[in-house]
């Protein structure tokens, strides 16, 4: 029996595609306090990805287990966000953030872009709040970085998420052996030609963890003050 009044999904919809719940965190959504909900799966295979238990895992809990532990947040966070592994991967996602919006929470999707159909269901239905959107690498070393040929898809989010009035980020990381900095100057120009202003965050690879390629030690020198321009505010973090 269903006692705390949220909408139980269809069987279908239970299968466990969480690998994990972080159930606290003020810095993974702007000004807002937030869970983080962890999907398995990805359709790309980053070297740097330091989440290779999260892609290559199984998941450990079901969308209505999830859906149970946000009723007894519902005074306590303001938000979810959907990451992962890619979110968007997933069946009967779609359903599930309704849930999730039908409990009062604000919802943002981190995402690499790769399935744009997707992510234009979710802002036709004004079920997501916020989007980050991972800037893997230019068309030309898109392949080599993500092992998938996945670019014109995920430009076509980065189309989508221009035209919706929905607030994003764009987010790239950077590991000095995959990406230097003609290449990042590159990235910047091509978001400038798209028409993109405001943040473009810069992560730094985190050096020493476990990753699914085989990568030497990142270096950081890099030239933080050479990036930013008139209309693209470039913020380093890590």
């Amino acid at each position: 029996m269903n006692t705390n009044n949220v909408p139980i999904l269809q069987k279908e919809n239970a299968a466990k595609a969480i690998f994990s719940i972080t159930p606290f965190t003020l810095l993974d959504y702007p000004h807002k306090s937030a869970c983080i909900l962890w999907f398995t799966g990805c359709n790309m295979r980053c070297l740097y990805c330091y989440n290779p238990e999260i892609v290559l895992g199984k998941g450990k809990i079901s969308f209505d287990e999830v859906l149970f532990f946000l009723t007894k947040r519902k005074k306590l966070l303001d938000a979810v966000v959907l990451s992962g592994g890619e979110c968007t991967m997933h069946k009967n996602l779609i359903p599930f953030v309704e849930q999730i919006k039908a409990l009062g929470f604000e919802v943002k999707v981190d995402t690499n872009g790769s399935n744009p159909d997707v992510l234009e269901q979710l802002m036709a239905k004004k079920l997501i709040d916020f989007v980050a959107l991972d800037f893997k690498a230019s068309e030309s070393k898109y392949t080599r970085v993500t092992q998938s040929n996945l670019f014109s898809a995920f430009e076509k989010s980065l189309h989508l998420l221009l035209q919706n009035p929905i607030p994003f980020e764009v987010r790239t990381t950077f590991h000095s052996d995959l990406i230097d900095e003609p290449e990042l100057r590159s990235m910047i120009r091509y978001l400038e030609n798209k028409q993109y202003s405001g943040n473009y965050y810069i992560q730094h690879f985190v050096n020493n963890v476990e990753t699914i390629g085989n990568l030497p030690r990142s270096s950081r020198e890099i030239e933080k003050s050479y990036f930013t321009t008139r209309t693209i505010q470039v913020n380093f973090r890590g």
